[in-house]
């Protein structure tokens, strides 16, 4: 699941958060960095499990519903959305239990939220449109979860306002988790049931090694890289530089020398969107063009060995 987005993003954090620390231990960064990774796996299991909790609830006030009915000789209300089969499926996949099962914090700590949500989705046009449809099958009750997550919980200021008070890395990778939720909620298949494999943290050690190493070319070379900017941008006064667009550069650099399997464009291109979120209006075409400008230096001076041909 952690990519090579989320390990930037994250890169780009930590090493700013080393500057900023007077102690500078390079050993205490990286346990940091990659714990940092680790509450992004954490995030995501979280999020699932507020499909479950959302789940729970609408069988709770069901519960509620059908002893009214029962009282009052009426006919039962649907169970159509209480039993969703791809929620009941992921409430009890042995994977997300487990995780559930070592948490302090849950999504039944914020009942008032839950029910607020499952409100929400009751009075949304996807939800009316599925209890009225005649149909019925495991294929629309996943369907029904992936319309309902990206219209009601992707972009949700209440839900980010909550992960955001439980942990201070959350915030920050939501937007990515999302689309890892969704890419889970397409991956599930009836017949797996509850073994229904979850993505995994990492692809593979290939992940790992690369924010390993990226991480510490960037602070252990630094002087080095930094020296690359300064030959490529005489005329300009280093010190009115944004200190974050330094930091940017600095990791662009490392990964444009360190992996030959990355095209210059793809460095380039990924340093100068997290430029438009972490530094200031213009640093995104500043550090483009200063990033081109240093990449051109490094192969005509022999130091990087790629193509500066467009991929």
């Amino acid at each position: 699941m952690i990519n090579r987005e989320i390990i930037r993003i994250k890169i780009v954090q930590l090493t700013y958060a080393y500057y900023q620390n007077g102690s500078k231990n390079i050993e205490s960064a990286e346990k940091e960095l990659f714990f940092s990774l680790s509450k992004a796996y954490d995030l995501y299991h979280h999020l699932l499990g507020l499909i479950v909790a959302v789940t729970k609830e609408s069988r709770r006030r069901l519960e509620v519903l059908q002893a009214k009915a029962k009282r009052e000789g009426t006919a039962d209300p649907s169970q159509k959305f209480a039993y969703n089969r791809f929620a009941l499926q992921l409430e009890n996949n042995k994977q997300l239990c487990d995780f559930m099962e070592t948490q302090k914090h849950t999504w039944a700590d914020e009942p008032e939220f839950i029910g607020r949500l499952f409100e929400q989705i009751e009075q949304s046009q996807i939800y009316k449109e599925y209890m009225e449809s005649e149909e019925d099958d495991y294929a629309l009750d996943r369907e029904l979860w992936r319309k309902l997550y990206r219209t009601l919980i992707q972009e949700n200021e209440d839900i980010d306002s909550i992960i955001e008070e439980q942990s201070l890395y959350w915030n920050d990778d939501k937007e990515i988790v999302d689309t890892f939720v969704l890419k889970t909620i397409k991956r599930f298949e009836e017949k797996n049931s509850a073994s229904q494999e979850l993505l995994p943290e990492y692809d593979s050690e290939e992940e790992k090694d690369y924010a390993r190493k990226l991480f510490r070319a960037a602070i252990l070379n630094a002087d080095e890289y930094q020296r690359f900017m300064s030959e490529t941008s005489r005329n300009w006064d280093f010190s009115r530089l944004a200190y974050m667009d330094v930091i940017i550069m600095q990791i662009a650099i490392a990964e444009m020398i360190n992996f030959p399997s990355i095209p210059i464009s793809v460095t380039i291109n990924e340093f100068v969107e997290l430029s438009k979120f972490y530094s200031t209006p213009r640093s995104a075409g500043y550090i483009n063009g200063m990033l081109d400008a240093i990449a051109h230096h490094l192969v005509k001076t022999g130091k990087l060995l790629k193509s500066l041909k467009q991929e």
